[in-house]
C-alpha cells in the first residue's frame, strides 16, 4: 500500500515543481516588451553616444579619431561659464520649486474652498509647450513694450532689462522655469501631504498644538519622501535644461544664460556632431556624478527618520 503511493506521490510532486517553473517563466515573460524597448530606447543609444563621441562623424561616415573630442570640448571658451551658470541654475530652480512647491501644497491641502480649481490652475503651467512659455516670456520681458515693465511703469517704477542685463538674466529666465514646473512639485507635496494618517494631526490637537506645529512637526518631516522627490527630479531637471534657456536668450547677452547644454547645441549647429556628442557624454557624467550622492545622502536621511 506503502508503494503504490509513492508514484503518485512523485507525480504531485512534479507536477508541483512544473507549474513554479511554469508560473515563474510566464511571470517573467511579461519583462520581454518592456525589456526590448528599454533597450532600443535607451541602453543602445548611450552606448553608441560613447562610440561616436570618439570619432568624427556626419550623417554618411564616420572616422575614429580617440580623446580628440573630449580634449576640444573642455579648450572650449566658455565651457566653465557653461558649468558655473548651470550650476547655478539647478541650485536656484531646485530650492525654489521645494520650497514653493512645499508651500502651496500645505495651502492646497488646507481647508479651503474651489481646492480642487485651485490645483488645476497651479499645475495648469506645466502642460505648456517649454518653447511657447519661452517665447511668451520673452516678449513679456522686452525692456520697453513688454508687458512686465509696462505695468511696473504704470506705478511709478522702472523695470530692468530682464534679459538683457547680464547680472539678472539668468534669475530671470530661472524664475519661468520656477512658475512653469512649480506645479509638478507641488502635486507631489499634496500627496505626499495626503498620505500622512490623520491620527498624528488628532494627537497634535489633543496636545493643544496650533498650526505653526502642525506644519513644523508632523507636515514637514513627514511629507520627507516627497520633499526627496521633488529635489532630485528639479536637480536633474535643472542642470539638462535647455529648451527654455534657448528659447529666451540663447545663450546670452555674451555667455551670460550659457548652460552646457546650449553649448553643445551651438557645436551641433556648427556641424560638429562628435564634439557635441563628447559634449553630451561629458554632461551624462556630469549629472550622474551629482545625482547619485545627493539620491544616496537623501536615502540615508529619510531613513533616519
Amino acid at each position: 500500500m506503502r508503494n503504490s503511493c509513492r508514484p503518485a506521490l512523485f507525480l504531485k510532486l512534479g507536477v508541483i515543481s512544473v507549474a513554479k517553473v511554469f508560473k515563474r517563466t510566464y511571470s517573467y515573460a511579461f519583462l520581454i516588451p518592456a525589456a526590448i524597448i528599454y533597450l532600443l530606447i535607451f541602453i543602445f543609444p548611450t552606448i553608441m553616444s560613447f562610440f561616436f563621441s570618439l570619432t568624427r562623424w556626419n550623417l554618411t561616415s564616420w572616422t575614429f579619431i580617440g580623446l580628440d573630442n573630449f580634449k576640444m570640448f573642455f579648450q572650449e571658451a566658455s565651457l566653465l561659464i557653461g558649468f558655473k551658470n548651470t550650476l547655478i541654475y539647478a541650485v536656484v530652480t531646485c530650492v525654489l520649486k521645494v520650497v514653493l512647491g512645499l508651500l502651496l501644497g500645505v495651502f492646497l491641502t488646507s481647508k479651503i474652498r474651489a481646492k480642487g480649481y485651485l490645483r488645476s490652475v497651479i499645475f495648469f503651467p506645466t502642460l505648456l509647450s517649454t518653447i511657447a512659455v519661452g517665447i511668451t516670456f520673452s516678449m513679456m520681458m522686452h525692456p520697453t513694450q513688454g508687458l512686465i515693465n509696462t505695468a511696473l511703469a504704470a506705478i511709478g517704477i522702472v523695470g530692468p532689462d530682464w534679459l538683457g542685463d547680464t547680472r539678472i538674466a539668468l534669475l530671470s529666465v530661472a524664475l519661468v522655469d520656477v512658475w512653469k514646473g512649480v506645479g509638478f512639485a507641488t502635486v507631489i507635496y499634496i500627496a505626499g501631504i495626503l498620505s500622512i494618517p490623520q491620527e498624528y494631526y488628532e494627537a497634535l490637537e489633543m496636545d493643544g498644538g496650533g498650526a505653526f506645529h502642525k506644519f513644523w512637526n508632523i507636515i514637514l518631516p513627514l511629507s520627507r519622501p516627497a520633499t526627496n522627490s521633488v529635489i532630485i527630479l528639479s536637480f536633474i531637471g535643472g542642470l539638462r535644461s535647455f529648451d527654455l534657456v534657448w528659447a529666451m536668450t540663447k545663450g546670452g547677452p555674451g555667455f551670460t544664460t550659457d548652460l552646457i547644454a546650449s553649448i553643445i547645441y551651438k557645436q551641433y549647429q556648427g556641424g560638429y556632431y562628435g564634439l557635441a556628442t563628447a559634449g553630451n557624454v561629458i554632461l551624462f557624467i556630469v549629472v550622474t556624478a551629482l545625482a547619485l550622492p545627493l539620491y544616496s545622502y537623501l536615502n540615508r536621511k529619510e531613513a533616519e527618520l
